[in-house]
C-alpha cells in the first residue's frame, strides 16, 4: 500500500469550483485540456486519474499537487486543516489582507463548533 494518496474527493471539488467560476461545463474543461470526458466522471465516482491528467488539472487549478496529497490511514500525520485554509486565504492576491483575515476567523468558529459535534 502507498504512504501517500490523492484526496479525489477534494481534487474533484476544487476542479468543480473553478470550472464553474469559469464558466465552463465539464465537457469543455476535457475538451479545453485534450482528454476525455469520461475522465472527469471517473473521477466523480472517486477512481484516481492517471498521472498526466492529474498533473494537467493541478496545473489548470494553479495550485500545488502536494494541495491533494494524504497520507494514508496507517501513517496519518495530525493534520492542521484550520491553518492549510488560513494559509491559502493570506496567499491569495484577490483578497486584501484584512479580508483574508475576517474570513480566517469565520472559518476558526466554524470549524471549532462543527469538530466539537465530535
Amino acid at each position: 500500500m502507498p504512504d501517500t494518496t490523492i484526496d479525489v474527493e477534494a481534487f474533484y471539488a476544487a476542479l468543480d469550483a473553478k470550472r464553474q467560476d469559469e464558466g465552463l461545463s465539464w465537457r469543455e474543461l476535457a475538451r479545453s485540456l485534450k482528454f476525455s470526458p469520461s475522465t472527469l466522471t471517473r473521477m466523480a465516482q472517486g477512481q484516481r486519474p492517471d498521472v498526466d491528467t492529474f498533473a494537467t488539472l493541478v496545473r489548470w487549478l494553479g495550485m500545488s499537487a502536494d494541495a491533494f496529497m494524504r497520507p494514508t490511514p496507517k501513517k496519518r500525520e495530525e493534520i492542521n486543516a484550520v491553518a492549510m485554509i488560513s494559509s491559502y486565504l493570506r496567499a491569495d492576491r484577490n483578497l486584501d489582507p484584512k479580508d483574508a483575515e475576517a474570513l480566517e476567523d469565520i472559518v476558526k468558529a466554524a470549524y471549532r463548533r462543527l469538530a466539537n459535534k465530535r
